[in-house]
């Protein structure tokens, strides 16, 4: 899921830098001293486990938690993946510098949808949570790879054109994860709701 420089058309680099910079300053807005571990924790997990990745043409397939980290930091989704994501291509040239916008909006933005999603479904009575945390795991999976689709077709039909075109390869490439994800998200969201529900925004009514 991490595009490498040069792989997007100026225009759509210049449009998501832009927006992405604005993304990261609303998350930034705020913050309390009480949401800096949740925060540290999301990054570290994400920077660690988006380490592990299959690369693909001019992307990669490798864990993307934008279900979980959503669920559990909300709009501060964006500033973690930032983090992540700046430490990642300087560390280790994983993903580019001029890609950085669109590398965060890519799982920011499914990370924001699945925050509100949870929240609002998560208080209705007779909410299963593991179901709603499966849910918004595979989502996760599913805006982060649609919004991979849209910006490498607004940069060149090259990645779209073809039976076996990149972008055809890299939406078959992330069907395993997910399902894996959808299952773990659903797994660990259960057992956070029963040991430890104020590390989520709000208290679901039932695990």
């Amino acid at each position: 899921m991490h595009l490498s420089d040069g792989v997007l058309s100026f225009p759509v680099v210049v449009t998501t830098s832009v927006v992405a910079g604005v993304a990261v300053i609303y998350s930034i807005r705020g913050i309390t001293e009480e949401e800096i571990p949740r925060i540290s924790l999301m990054t570290a997990a994400f920077f660690v486990l988006s380490l592990i990745n299959i690369p693909m043409g001019p992307s990669s397939i490798h864990p993307l938690l934008c279900g979980l980290i959503g669920i559990i930091i909300g709009k501060r989704s964006v500033l973690a993946i930032f983090i992540a994501l700046l430490l990642q291509a300087l560390l280790f040239q994983h993903g580019g510098i001029t890609t950085l916008g669109a590398n965060i909006l890519m799982l920011a933005i499914p990370a924001m949808v699945c925050h509100r999603l949870f929240l609002k479904l998560s208080n209705r009575e007779h909410a299963k949570i593991q179901f709603l945390g499966s849910v918004c795991g595979g989502l996760g999976v599913v805006g982060a790879v649609g919004l991979l689709t849209l910006l490498l077709a607004l940069t060149s039909s090259f990645y779209t054109d073809g039976i076996f075109s990149v972008v055809r390869i890299l939406i078959l490439g992330h069907i395993p994860l997910l399902v894996i994800e959808a299952f773990l998200t659903g797994f660990i969201i259960s057992i956070i709701v029963k040991i430890r529900p104020g590390i989520i925004a709000r208290n679901p009514v039932k695990a």
